[in-house]
């Protein structure tokens, strides 16, 4: 594992390194920074928390694949890429993951473009809000966020489209139309994801049987269940679990 000072090089070749001294305390934001091969650089306090570590230097040299589900970690990937290739920044990415107690967050994510003294693109900086703690920065979700705080609450319950766009005060078409703008999912999809992610914790978290995982996550069997965690996280709920428990192994401090 890279500490910080084998990333000094690297910083010293950004045109201002100090800038990230701005976000070690700022209130509900994370921050990272990463350099062409998408290798973690920085991280301000709560982004090292957010990932499961104590101190900044655990997690230098680190790339998402190693810290997050595959399916996450493609997606930050791509991301990472499409900054370094445009120079261009991604700004107010709408993303579901589980927070800090494992439980599904949305979370407000800006990637821009880091330059070397020279202005070539050498890395990706980014923050990450939660989108519960940055309700006024995002006022289109506002409009549907009882709906999204219902199925947060019930995601058990199957999905009751007419219930959601009462509650919307809009027609069935209306609300799917929305919502659909707004999250850049349905609402069925919203759903699934919510059970996906408390299928993880528990699969994570507890010694509970796969199939008993399902029926509390809300799917009607284990079939179902296994194909739709094959879809959103690209591979099987025995494989996830297996996955994280080497994962836990191999950070655990090797005997002498």
């Amino acid at each position: 594992m890279r500490s910080e000072a084998q990333a000094d090089p690297w910083l010293q070749s950004l045109s201002s390194a100090p800038f990230r001294h701005l976000f070690d305390h700022l209130p509900g934001t994370m921050f990272f920074a990463k350099d062409r091969q998408s290798r973690i650089m920085m991280g301000n306090p709560a982004f090292v928390r957010r990932c499961g570590f104590e101190r900044e230097e655990q997690i230098v040299g680190l790339t998402d694949e190693w810290i997050f589900p595959p399916r996450l970690a493609q997606k930050y990937r791509r991301d990472d890429l499409q900054v370094l290739q445009s120079a261009q920044p991604l700004l107010g990415m709408i993303e579901l993951f589980p927070n800090a107690f494992g439980k599904p967050e949305w979370f407000v994510t800006d990637k821009l473009p880091l330059f070397d003294r020279d202005g070539n693109c050498c890395g990706v900086c980014g923050t990450v809000r939660s989108y519960e703690e940055q309700h006024a920065a995002i006022q289109p979700y506002l409009e549907l966020a009882l709906v999204a705080d219902h199925l947060k609450q019930n995601f058990r319950e199957p999905l009751d489209a007419d219930k959601l766009a009462r509650m919307a005060k809009l027609s069935v078409r209306q609300f799917e139309r929305k919502f659909r703008a707004t999250f850049q999912t349905t609402p069925r999809d919203y759903l699934m994801r919510m059970r996906i992610m408390h299928a993880c914790s528990l699969l994570t978290g507890s010694r509970m049987p796969i199939t008993a995982i399902a029926l509390e996550s809300g799917f009607y069997d284990h079939s179902d269940f296994a194909r739709q965690f094959h879809r959103h996280m690209g591979l099987s709920a025995t494989a996830y679990r297996t996955q994280d428990a080497t994962r836990e192994r191999n950070s655990l401090p090797k005997a002498r």
